[in-house]
Formats: C-alpha cells, structure tokens, sequence
C-alpha cells in the first residue's frame, strides 16, 4: 500500500477535492483505496456519504488510540474498491487532549493502522487480511495546518502531493510544506514531496507565466495541471466525483489525465 498526503499549509486550494478525485481516479482503474478524512470539517466524509456529526468519528478514535479493529474505524463507501476512515468535528479534541499528553508515542498513534487486519473486506470473506496488503493506495486528505493529526499522518505517509493554485503566495506555501516534509523525515525517512499539482487553473497570461516560471524553477516536479471549471463547485454540492458528474469537462480531464501519468495505467 502506497501511502499518499495531500498537504498545503493554505487554505483554499482544493486539498480535499484533489483527495477525493484521486480516490475515484485510483478506483476507476482497478485500484483499491483506503481515503482517510484527516480534516475535522470532514468534507471528504461528506463527499463519500459518510459524514457523521452525532458520533466520535473513526479518525477520532484512532488519534485517540481508542479502537481495537481495523472494521471498527474502515467503513465501505457506495464505491467497491473506494473504503473510508471519516472524521467530523471531534477530530479537534482528540487532537488538543493529545498535545497535552506526555507520551512517547504522540506521533505514531497512526501507524499501527497498517498492521491492523480486516476480516471480509471484499478480498476474503472469512479470511484476515493487513489493512496494508488489502488496499493499493492510501490518500490522505490533511487540513491546512500541522497539528498532531497531521504529524501523525507524515508518520505513515510515503509520499507527499501539494495542490497549489498560481498566485504571488504559491511559491511561499510551497517553500513552507517543503521545510516541514525536511523536519518529518526525524521520524519518516521515506517521506518525501513528490511534486507539486496546480489547481484551478485558468489559462491567462500571468498563470501561464505563473506554471512556466515554476517549472522552469526546476525545484518542484509539476505533476499535473486541473483546469478550472464551473461544474467543480456543482460536483461537490451534488457530492459526486468530478469525472462521473461531468466527464468531459476540465478538470475532470485535468484529473484522468494526472493520474494515468501518475500510475501509468489508463482508463
């Protein structure tokens, strides 16, 4: 399983639409994805139908260290192949009890998620499986600071993606998200940033030169670019993913296009 967090300390840059629609990307192509709901908004929870408000949510109980089965924190999604450990607004306590606790273990309270066995998860009916060995991917969708669920997620995460949108701040977020992967590698040494991908993006003079100059920079591998598109905003009121609620639009493309260049696989 490849362990995957969308991170940027700016808000507003399409972090959870980019998790989202890289889950639905993965599993079009016969990939299996376990999305994690990092965000106490829970707005990639909300996307999958899995929203919660009355409940300790499942990414809350595992920060918290309170779970003792994978099946008791992974719920399915109406997608086979796209399962989900969603969070709502409980997140934020689970994380504020834990930065007052004095514990050696404050930032690995995620990483016995990967040992952690499923039973009957679509793979073996009566058989346990590792949650590592039952999925391919794993996406984090993280919120727009470095709190201890998110240093909890760089615990585990293979490889960072930045969503960033062109503007005089892009290169500033960047620079940051960039620092904090460096310090994270004290506990992760396979953690790395593995490019940058540009969101939202409308084809005007100052954006183009905006992209050429960041390619040019040469410091940050541009994986791909979304084009922007009225129907983003119309997909996620409607909480579908982009390619099934308007295929042939932008970003939509935007999206297929980055991830077949990411995986190599077409669909």
């Amino acid at each position: 399983m490849k362990t995957i967090s969308i991170l940027n300390l700016k808000g507003g840059v399409a972090k959870t639409f980019t998790a989202v629609n890289m889950a639905y990307e993965l599993y079009r192509r016969g990939f299996k994805v376990l999305l994690i709901d990092n965000d106490k908004q829970g707005n990639a929870s909300r996307a999958y139908g899995r929203y919660d408000a009355e409940s300790i949510a499942p990414i809350t109980r595992m920060l918290s260290g309170e779970w003792q089965r994978a099946g008791e924190i992974i719920q399915h999604t109406e997608y086979e192949g796209i399962d989900i450990i969603a969070a709502n607004l409980s997140l934020f306590g689970a994380a504020w009890n834990l930065t007052r606790e004095e514990n050696e273990n404050q930032i690995e309270r995620y990483k016995k998620l990967a040992t952690a066995k499923l039973l009957g998860y679509g793979w073996a009916k009566f058989d346990y499986i590792e949650v590592q060995r039952a999925y391919d991917y794993c996406i984090i969708d993280n919120p727009p600071d470095i709190g201890l669920n998110v240093v909890n997620a760089l615990a585990i995460t293979d490889e960072v993606i930045v969503p960033v949108k062109i503007d005089e701040d892009a290169l500033e977020g960047l620079d940051i998200v960039a620092e904090q992967i460096e310090d994270a590698k004290a506990f992760n040494e396979r953690l790395h940033l593995g490019g940058v991908l540009v969101t939202s993006y409308q084809n005007t003079d100052g954006e183009a030169a905006g992209v050429e100059w960041l390619a040019q920079n040469g410091k940050y591998k541009i994986l791909g670019v979304i084009r922007y598109s009225k129907k983003v905003a119309e997909s996620s009121f409607m909480r579908k993913p982009i390619y099934e609620y308007s295929p042939c639009c932008g970003a939509a493309q935007g999206y297929k296009k980055f991830i077949t260049e990411y995986t190599g696989k077409a669909r």
